[in-house]
C-alpha cells in the first residue's frame, strides 16, 4: 500500500497544528485530526479521503490556504478539505453565524457524495466522543466551553448531522456516531 500521500498529509498537518492546544483540553490540537483520520480509515483506504481528514482543519484553524493544499494535496484532497470548511457569514460574529454555518454543513451534507461525508463524519465523530468525555466528568457544565452554552442547541445540531450523514448508516463509525448522541442527549 502506497501511503506517501497520506504521511505527507500527516506531517504538513502536524506543522499547520504546531504548538495550538485542542480547546480547553488540554493536549495539543493535531490529536483531533489523527483522530478524524483513524476513524476515517475504519470507512476506506482512500488515501486522498484519509489526507482530507487529517487536513479538514488546517484552512478553517491556521493559515493555511486551500490554494496550498490543493498545491500540496491535489484538487480533489482540497475540495474534500473545503467540504467540511465552515462558510462563514461575513459581518457576524462566530457566535451569532453559529447556527447558519450549522445549517448550510447539514443541508451541504444532506446531497453530498459519500466521500465528503466519510471526512466530515470522521470529524464529527471525534467531536462528539470528546464531548460525552468532557459530559462524563462534568455534566452540563461541557457547554460552557463552547460559544453557543445551549445544549438544545447542539443536540439539534448533531441530530442534524446524523441524518445528513444517515447513507453511512453500514458503518461502524456511523452506529457509534448515533450511540454517542443518545449518550450525550438521551433517547431522541
Amino acid at each position: 500500500m502506497d501511503t506517501s500521500l497520506l504521511d505527507k498529509a500527516i506531517v504538513f498537518a502536524v506543522k499547520a497544528h504546531q504548538g495550538v492546544e485542542r480547546k480547553g483540553k488540554g493536549f495539543p490540537y493535531i490529536v483531533h485530526p489523527l483522530e478524524a483520520v483513524s476513524i476515517a480509515a475504519t470507512m476506506t483506504n482512500d488515501q486522498e479521503l484519509l489526507a482530507a481528514a487529517v487536513l479538514h482543519d488546517t484552512v478553517e484553524d491556521t493559515a493555511v490556504t486551500f490554494r496550498e493544499i490543493e498545491r500540496e494535496f491535489g484538487k480533489r484532497v482540497a475540495s474534500l478539505v473545503e467540504a467540511e470548511s465552515d462558510v462563514e457569514f461575513p459581518g457576524k460574529s462566530r457566535e451569532e453565524s453559529w447556527r447558519l454555518r450549522k445549517e448550510e454543513a447539514i443541508d451541504r451534507l444532506s446531497t453530498a457524495a459519500n466521500d465528503v461525508k466519510i471526512v466530515a463524519l470522521a470529524d464529527k465523530l471525534s467531536n462528539i466522543r470528546a464531548i460525552y468525555r468532557d459530559y462524563q466528568a462534568i455534566g452540563d457544565k461541557v457547554w460552557d466551553l463552547f460559544c453557543v452554552k445551549d445544549k438544545a442547541s447542539h443536540e439539534w445540531h448533531f441530530r442534524g448531522l446524523a441524518r445528513a450523514l444517515s447513507s453511512l448508516k453500514g458503518t461502524f463509525a456511523y452506529r457509534e456516531f448515533e450511540e454517542t448522541i443518545e449518550k450525550v442527549f438521551g433517547a431522541a
